[in-house]
């Protein structure tokens, strides 16, 4: 495979042709995560618990299974067949790095990752590797396998030193390998307090600190630049990849900058074209919502003024709609995923959406609901809606978790007297610390037993359920992505 290079605004092949970057993210692989694999809480923590109640052998067993099915040739073979040039691999550190035994690497873990690179290599899909979880927690969600909501990272050395080592030690394994198309340093970085986001949750005042994140991003680079001088390396924005205004200007070459840019317009509920209520502290509420608006969404997002500025490529990295709302308005999130890429094909904006597979939320592949596996978590499944551990599900039916998270915030507020207390990003606060993680933990016990008992064989031809043969197709999102990848590129429309 051609080496890609940055060339000003263009990522290029080694003729000098603009390659346009169009794929999927494979979330759920190698970085677990409760909405895409059907658990509650963290993978880490999920981990423990069936290993306490299963044994480490069996629970090894149900994990390797799991991970060996979720992601394979039949899934490379599906992505190449409808254009995609690119997928996005998400990393959990754990799975390369002990936190009992820091600075030594993990060859079970490179071994599981060289396989999938090997294959995508053969079907011709260039793969960036993202560190999605790293050492002590770049922010504060489940999706770093944060289940403290503290980000201890960015305020401790020897964190930032294991982040530094494990990058060296990617740099060295896949230096010269063309198939890497770059380097996803850190997924959707928060920098605030010692204390992670909370200000930013309770109060909605959220500040950077950029001159901790440049240094961050200062000294990361220039390691891996020491090992690999030529593999793009990709820098997300701050607070989840949506600021961008306190970054220094690209300081090295084949830099790439990504943006993560979910809309309100994609999550619903309502119509789209149309006024989308969206019940979140973080999007728009009550707002109308077509093509026009996403165009100049996309224009004004920090993400994409700071790559037009400075003249350097743009990858959005994440974006996608929800499909497990009301049954009426699925092509409603259709419409609004269509518009959206249409806008980066336009612009000239590489592209992977979120996620590739998963139970039945957001994927271009999902588990059939009658499957093995699927059937056996049905009452994991009732668990989560009716305590909401996935909160930020805002377009599903209330629930009384979600009254009660409500009822507790206004009860604090009205204790504690302080006006500045922001009540949407209080009851925030409240839901993801004891509905997605206390409650996300209580119900781990409960995941573990479905499998007590269990041969090992019975375990196999439960996670087959993960297998792509086995698996539901989003028709309608596949004619979307097949449409935009066929066509012309924008990259040249800046």
């Amino acid at each position: 495979m051609d080496r890609l290079t940055v060339n000003k605004n263009k990522i290029i092949d080694s003729q000098g042709n603009p390659v346009q970057l169009r794929g999927t993210c494979i979330g759920g692989w190698m970085n677990m995560e409760d909405f895409i694999n059907g658990f509650t809480g963290t993978e880490h923590a999920l981990r423990y618990t069936v290993s306490e109640i299963l044994g480490a052998s069996k629970a090894e067993f149900l994990f390797e299974r799991l991970q060996h099915y979720f992601f394979g040739e039949d899934d490379i073979r599906f992505i190449k067949s409808w254009g995609a040039n690119t997928v996005r691999i998400p990393l959990n550190y754990r799975h390369f790095e002990d936190d009992e035994v820091p600075f030594t690497y993990k060859e079970s873990g490179f071994e599981q990752l060289d396989k999938i690179v090997n294959l995508c290599e053969q079907y011709g899909l260039y793969v960036i590797l993202d560190l999605h979880a790293v050492q002590g927690y770049q922010n504060t969600h489940w999706h770093s396998d944060n289940d403290v909501r503290h980000s201890f990272f960015w305020h401790d050395r020897t964190y930032q030193d294991r982040f530094v080592a494990l990058w060296e030690e990617f740099a060295r394994r896949y230096r010269g390998k063309t198939v890497i198309a770059g380097y996803n340093v850190m997924n959707e970085p928060c920098v605030n307090s010692p204390h992670g986001d909370y200000p930013h949750t309770f109060f909605g005042n959220y500040k950077p600190d950029w001159d901790r994140m440049n240094a961050v991003y200062q000294r990361i680079v220039g390691a891996i630049r020491k090992i690999d001088p030529a593999t793009i390396i990709f820098l997300e924005g701050d607070m989840y990849s949506k600021l961008f205004e306190g970054l220094e200007a690209p300081f090295a070459d084949n830099l790439v900058y990504s943006s993560h840019n979910y809309t309100a317009a994609g999550f619903g509920p309502g119509p789209y074209p149309g006024i989308v209520d969206a019940r979140n502290a973080n999007m728009d509420r009550g707002k109308y919502w077509d093509a026009k608006v996403q165009e100049e969404e996309f224009l004004n997002h920090q993400g994409t003024r700071y790559t037009q500025q400075h003249q350097v490529p743009l990858w959005v990295g994440e974006f996608g709609s929800v499909y497990n709302g009301p049954a009426g308005e699925v092509q409603d999130r259709l419409k609004a995923m269509d518009d959206q890429i249409g806008i980066f094909e336009q612009y000239g904006a590489h592209w992977t959406t979120w996620t590739y597979k998963d139970v039945g939320v957001m994927g271009l592949v999902t588990l059939d609901p009658e499957s093995e596996y699927m059937q056996r978590i049905a009452s994991i499944i009732k668990m989560k809606h009716e305590l909401n551990t996935d909160d930020w599900m805002i377009w599903l039916p209330g629930h009384k978790a979600r009254q009660l998270a409500g009822e507790l915030a206004t009860h604090l507020e009205e204790a504690i007297g302080d006006p500045g207390i922001n009540h949407s990003y209080n009851v925030a606060g409240i839901s993801q610390s004891i509905l997605t993680v206390y409650a996300g933990a209580l119900i781990q016990p409960a995941y573990a037993k479905l499998f007590q008992g269990l041969s090992e064989e019975a375990i196999d031809k439960t996670m087959q359920s993960f297998a792509f043969r086995n698996c539901s197709l989003n028709e309608g999102l596949f004619n979307i992505l097949q449409k935009h990848t066929s066509q012309d590129s924008g990259v040249n429309k800046q």
